[in-house]
């Protein structure tokens, strides 16, 4: 990207940063190396059903460093379709995440006057997209190249506009790299920072069971919404055919979180009419036979014994009926669980 007109180039003005942040201790010292140099720094954290930004906020209260909320589901999914750097272990697109959230993060910048883009990334630290191939990749691919200071690394890695132009001062970056941490744990000592979450993924795509679920929402069902989004979240999902797929809770809590995804209008829900047992979920609705299936199966997750009949409460737009259908044994839909 070329070098933008509008950033201001007088280094006597009050220069503003603007940094990604997860809530992580990267993203906090990141900030707080710059706050030395008298730099006024926002961070920016993004949303989506995969990941959220709870981390982000707490560190911006801690912290007292204002934040920016941006949800990018819309955006995100057409990207998670077909990644163009692909994804990783599971339905992790980690490099073209990274360059499409800079991206935002870009455009942001440049309507809010900031000056440069800044995140906590360590070269080395993550095998997919800190290597110096891969920022280079994520640079390119953001549309700011140039613009994107990371701190803990700034020593080892390319002059950057914010150098170049005197915004920064190279010497007071760090040159940390690789896997370990003990660096960042002894700068926190030193900023006083106590409160931090533990070095973990986050991301729902990196966990192989989310994952499968989303590649049988996205590839095999097609047609989903936001909502459907959230309820890979929760419980155990089974698919029936190619446009029919059910959510039967695990525990309590489970019931409890698809009970709050339920839309009484489009989706059925069933559940046994005097036994306990979990709720059961038909996104969407489905076909009669389909119904009937569906209420057999979570017979089957209640004490009913495999082949008697139970007594189904099944709950549509329509109204409320109670369906005598035969408990179906495990191994009777085994084969339909998505995991």
């Amino acid at each position: 990207m070329k070098s933008d007109p509008d950033i201001r180039s007088e280094v006597s003005e009050e220069i503003k940063a603007l940094g990604l942040s997860s809530g992580g201790l990267d993203s906090i010292l990141a900030a707080m190396i710059l706050k030395q140099q008298g730099i006024d720094v926002t961070w920016i954290s993004f949303t989506t059903p995969f990941f959220d930004c709870d981390a982000a906020m707490k560190a911006s209260v801690s912290t007292g460093i204002p934040i920016i909320i941006e949800d990018i589901t819309d955006e995100y999914l057409k990207m998670l379709a077909d990644p163009p750097a692909g994804y990783g272990k599971n339905m992790n697109p980690c490099m073209d995440c990274h360059a499409l959230m800079f991206a935002r993060a870009g455009v942001v910048m440049r309507n809010r006057g900031f000056d440069f883009l800044f995140s906590g990334e360590v070269a080395g630290q993550r095998p997919m997209s800190q290597r110096k191939n891969s920022m280079r990749y994520i640079e390119k691919r953001s549309g700011f190249e140039g613009y994107i200071l990371r701190p803990l690394s700034g020593r080892i890695l390319p002059r950057t506009i914010a150098e170049q132009k005197g915004f920064v001062n190279r010497d007071k970056l760090l040159s940390i790299s690789g896997r370990s941490r003990k660096i960042q744990i002894k700068l926190a000592e030193q900023f006083g920072i106590k409160d931090y979450p533990a070095p973990a993924g986050g991301c729902l795509l990196t966990d192989h069971g989310f994952s499968e679920k989303l590649k049988d929402l996205m590839f095999i069902q097609k047609k989903f919404n936001k909502r459907d989004l959230f309820l890979l979240k929760h419980g155990r999902h089974l698919r029936l055919d190619k446009n029919t797929k059910i959510v039967v809770g695990r525990s309590k809590l489970d019931n409890e979180n698809i009970m709050k995804l339920y839309d009484r209008k489009n989706d059925i829900l069933i559940k046994h009419a005097f036994m306990p047992g979990p709720d059961l979920l038909i996104p969407s609705g489905t076909s009669e036979p389909l119904v009937k299936m569906a209420a057999s199966i979570c017979a089957g997750y209640t004490k009913t014994k495999p082949g008697d009949p139970a007594e189904m409460k099944v709950r549509s737009g329509n109204g409320c009926q109670i369906l005598k259908v035969p408990a179906f044994s495990p191994a009777e839909f085994q084969n339909m669980i998505i995991k």
